[in-house]
């Protein structure tokens, strides 16, 4: 196996880790058995698990700017984006149920723990608050209001995915989800005169 591939096992693996138990419970043992490489192995491509973690956070970064262009690909326009940023929490559900938001939960832990790193996991939260201000710009909002719009989106969607996490509701996701979609075509010029 390449050390590159290696490399990228490892920080998938982390990822889904770290997602799933936590930055803090997720050990390199953990990582190692998960990858199946020896703890020398491990090592030649990370020493410590600050690296891996910004290792991961450059890959969500990478991950989510993809996903973002591909909306951007395949949208119609600015509301076509947006529905599909409200319509993640329905296609990762299960997912946001079991552990809840990928973006949140990781940010809120580097936040308690104080972590040097916390603020590139924020930098999640701005690539999409930058994202939807830009489409509630082009929906012909002017640039305050727009990026007041794409704060109160991404904190629903973040409310959404926290008590969906603690309610474990799929009804109640889908009924938010609903929501946010109306309140998306309650935006739109026609509506706001």
């Amino acid at each position: 196996m390449a050390a590159t591939d290696t490399r990228a096992q490892i920080v998938e693996a982390a990822d889904q880790l770290f997602y799933e138990r936590g930055f803090e419970h997720t050990s390199f043992a953990d990582i190692a058995a998960e990858v199946q490489i020896s703890r020398g192995n491990f090592y030649y491509h990370f020493r410590t698990k600050d690296e891996i973690l910004d290792a991961v956070i450059r890959q969500r970064l990478e991950n989510t700017q993809a996903m973002l262009d591909g909306w951007e690909a395949e949208g119609a326009g600015p509301v076509e984006r947006i529905t599909s940023f409200i319509q993640i929490l329905i296609v990762n559900q299960t997912k946001i149920m079991a552990f809840g938001c990928p973006v949140g939960t990781l940010t809120s832990e580097l936040a308690k723990l104080g972590h040097p790193s916390q603020a590139g996991a924020a930098g999640l939260f701005s690539l999409f608050r930058h994202w939807l201000a830009r489409q509630f710009a082009l929906m012909g909002h002017k640039p305050g209001d727009a990026d007041r719009l794409a704060l109160h989106l991404l904190a629903r969607s973040q409310g959404v995915a926290t008590l969906a996490s603690a309610l474990r509701d799929k009804a109640f996701v889908e009924a938010e989800v609903q929501e946010m979609c109306t309140w998306l075509a309650a935006q739109t010029p026609g509506h706001l005169q």
